[in-house]
């Protein structure tokens, strides 16, 4: 049986577990890669991402939030592509795909594409834009919990 290591962590500081041939680099070697520009892609969650692509990934504050950053703004400022996964709403229903952050942001028009348990969504000019609907669900369900204008895969509102 696998035990967890209390020296090896996840960013919201969970415990974690190395599988067989898991693989994480130096801090210093992970700095070199985020500042030498050899990260393509970058995938994490977020709090909130506005309509311009801003990411709020960072802590509120509540008692119970992950206390810091860590390398998130990094890894978004140095990434050629950033990806976001996420629930498409808080555990309290409120929309994390929005006008207007109100988190502390972690960078500034950075997300390129959103994948939530109801849609992929790009980032473009006029805001979101759907690329597909997950399976059963329809444009309004998908408006109706979003704090923001949704385009259709033109460009144009739906």
């Amino acid at each position: 049986a696998r035990t967890r290591a209390p020296e090896l962590t996840t960013a919201g500081k969970r415990q974690a577990t190395a599988t067989p041939r898991a693989a994480y680099p130096h801090h210093a070697d992970s700095f070199a890669l985020l500042r030498g520009g050899h990260l393509d892609l970058c995938v994490l969650a977020a709090m909130q991402v506005s309509a311009a692509g801003d990411l709020a990934y960072c802590s509120t504050d509540a008692p119970d939030a992950i206390p810091a950053v860590g390398r998130a703004m990094h890894l978004v400022a140095a990434a050629k592509t950033v990806y976001v996964i996420t629930q498409h709403t808080t555990h309290e229903g409120e929309a994390k795909l929005v006008d207007l952050c109100s988190y502390p942001l972690t960078g500034v028009g950075v997300v390129d594409r959103i994948y939530t348990d109801l849609a992929a969504i790009g980032v473009v000019d006029e805001g979101f834009r759907i690329v597909e609907l997950s399976p059963g669900v329809s444009f309004q369900y998908v408006q109706e919990r979003t704090g923001a204008k949704l385009f259709g895969g033109s460009g144009t509102p739906s």
